[in-house]
């Protein structure tokens, strides 16, 4: 048995880690919220989020792009007044990418958007079942294989 599940739970994340299923999902979140924001260049205004500034060589690894795939996307987030480039205290020669005010409440949106997208998809499922998902969906990623 326990093999058994433990295969259900692989071939579960299989689907959720896909590059395709979150792309798509990223286009759902981002529809409506202007050109610079989209399924590409949400990662990386997301992992700015999560992490605070950082410098594109750093952030390349949170979001499983290479350097001038990140320096891409932050600059079209950069021209719609998303992200704002700084000087790292740490490094003269680098620069931090920093989440603007704007850019601060498009993830609000962004996250708002991803509660209600969630919120819906278990609009069949009884109450009790939900809260005991997100409950155990907790426990799996914080005792996991992800931790």
């Amino acid at each position: 048995m326990e093999n058994r599940v433990g295969q259900e739970i692989a071939d579960a994340l299989g689907v959720l880690l896909r590059r395709t299923t979150r792309t798509k999902l990223h286009g759902r979140l981002t529809e409506g919220m202007g050109e610079a924001l989209d399924e590409l260049t949400y990662p990386v205004l997301s992992a700015l989020a999560r992490t605070g500034p950082r410098s594109a060589a750093d952030l390349a690894s949170e979001v499983g792009l290479d350097r001038s795939g990140v320096t891409r996307r932050a600059s079209r987030l950069e021209a719609a007044g998303l992200v704002r480039r700084e000087p790292d205290p740490a490094d003269r020669r680098a620069s931090l990418l920093v989440l603007t005010e704007e850019g601060e409440r498009a993830v609000g949106e962004l996250r708002e958007r991803l509660v209600r997208h969630i919120a819906r998809s278990l609009d069949s499922w009884p109450p009790e079942e939900a809260e005991t998902f997100a409950r155990q969906l907790r426990r799996f990623t914080a005792e996991g294989p992800f931790s």
